[in-house]
């Protein structure tokens, strides 16, 4: 009993009883204008006194609804109707306007079912409750078998009288059936009539994967920033300690590429914060390039106890601004596995120069300065390996190539970007 009272009354019928009633509000324009179509075609001037008319006036305006459900509207406010009010899961409804022509066509039968049905469950919850009070209390009030409610004549006899009650309560219910039902029916036609099509499943896939593409891009970002800095740093602490009581200049100069090292972080670390924070998923990081940080890098890697050679033989300028902020991250990202996996006092020889349209950067330290340097990055710490990963998720977007690993002594890291570059 208790469920079939929660089913004709509980808190979900009552919402989708609110959902049927703006139905039939939404319905009531279109029965106006149908009435005013009617009309001249009977002898009666008051459309609304005649039943039959009525329905005849329902009917001429609900083909106008389906008409006006071709708006682009439509479909998002009935999505968000029936996802509040009728209990359907969101991931079964479409999201924007209907796009396809069997989409619109949908939309249509929706709108037009919604309006019909809500009309007349509408209608009986204007009608259907006063006259099933006044059959509850008729036994009462015996006066109102004279009332304008128009109650039958067969309620003049005394068994009449005496059911009335149960009558009304009858009524009550059938009414709270009517409802219950076509709620129910609503929300399983919902996902069929207002769910996806394939095209919206397919922007939906796209929407995803651009979304993961600049979260990869977000994280890419963090770890050749952060990372670096922190190898830096930690060097550049480590060097200074050992010094600090005999060569204090060089503490100070430590202590000077450690503030700048940090200070350079922090910035690009809040920009980084700032995309993840307003969700844009287009939005642009202030990401430093090869013209506008590459010194400050080399300072500061050179502060770091490692010996650089920088061969720069193309302006960095004239560089597209995408091929010069990737390849400053990859430039980063190299020097900073020469310092997480040879330490201080390598020497390291970087290259970056144009040829034949393409930017090439080759990063080269020997391996015989570091046991851990003949190792590939995935090998030499838990958890490693993201950085050269990192580097060939640029190079490949960028349309480019990446090669790392043992070369005649060396480690060396060659990337080559296309100067056109179309990711």
């Amino acid at each position: 009993m208790n469920g079939i009272l929660h089913l004709l009354f509980g808190r979900r019928a009552r919402l989708r009883w609110v959902h049927l009633v703006l139905g039939g509000a939404l319905a009531m324009p279109y029965v106006l204008v149908g009435s005013v179509v009617i009309s001249p075609l009977t002898s009666t001037t008051d459309v609304f006194s005649s039943p039959a008319l009525q329905l005849a006036s329902f009917a001429v305006g609900l083909p106008l609804a389906a008409v006006t459900s071709l708006f682009p509207l439509t479909r998002p406010l009935e999505t968000a109707a029936v996802r509040w009010l009728c209990g359907v899961d969101a991931d079964r409804l479409a999201d924007g306007p209907a796009r396809t022509r069997a989409a619109k066509g949908r939309t249509a039968v929706w709108y037009t079912v919604h309006l019909g049905l809500g009309g007349v469950i509408a209608g009986m919850s204007l009608a259907v409750p006063p006259f099933a009070v006044a059959l509850i209390v008729l036994p009462l009030f015996a006066g109102l078998r004279d009332s304008p409610l128009g109650l039958p004549e067969v309620l003049d006899r005394t068994w009449a009288s005496a059911l009335s009650p149960v009558a009304g309560v009858a009524s009550l219910l059938a009414l709270a059936g009517c409802v219950a039902g076509c709620g129910a029916l609503l929300a399983r036609w919902a996902p069929t009539l207002l769910g996806p099509t394939p095209e919206d499943r397919l922007a939906a896939a796209e929407a995803r994967a651009a979304g993961l593409a600049v979260r990869n891009r977000l994280a890419r970002e963090l770890h050749d920033s952060v990372g670096h800095a922190l190898s830096a740093v930690t060097l550049q602490a480590s060097a200074a300690r050992r010094v600090l009581d005999t060569d204090p200049e060089f503490v100070r100069d430590a202590l000077a590429a450690i503030e700048d090292t940090t200070r350079r972080t922090v910035g690009e670390l809040d920009a980084v914060l700032g995309v993840l924070r307003d969700g844009e998923a287009q939005g642009t990081l202030p990401a430093p390039t090869l013209a506008t940080g590459l010194d400050e890098l080399l300072r500061g890697t050179r502060a770091s106890g490692l010996k650089v050679t920088a061969t720069i033989g193309t302006p960095l300028h004239r560089l597209p601004v995408m091929v010069s902020r990737e390849a400053y991250r990859i430039v980063q990202e190299g020097l900073g596995n020469v310092l997480r996996h040879a330490g201080e006092g390598v020497v390291v020889t970087l290259c970056v120069e144009v040829r034949d349209d393409r930017l090439t950067i080759t990063v080269e330290n020997p391996l015989d300065t570091s046991v851990a340097a003949v190792r590939p990055v995935a090998a030499t710490r838990p958890g490693g390996g993201h950085g050269l990963r990192g580097i060939r998720d640029r190079t490949r977007l960028l349309g480019g190539s990446a090669d790392a690993g043992p070369e005649n002594g060396t480690w060396r890291l060659h990337v080559e970007l296309p100067l056109r570059a179309t990711a």
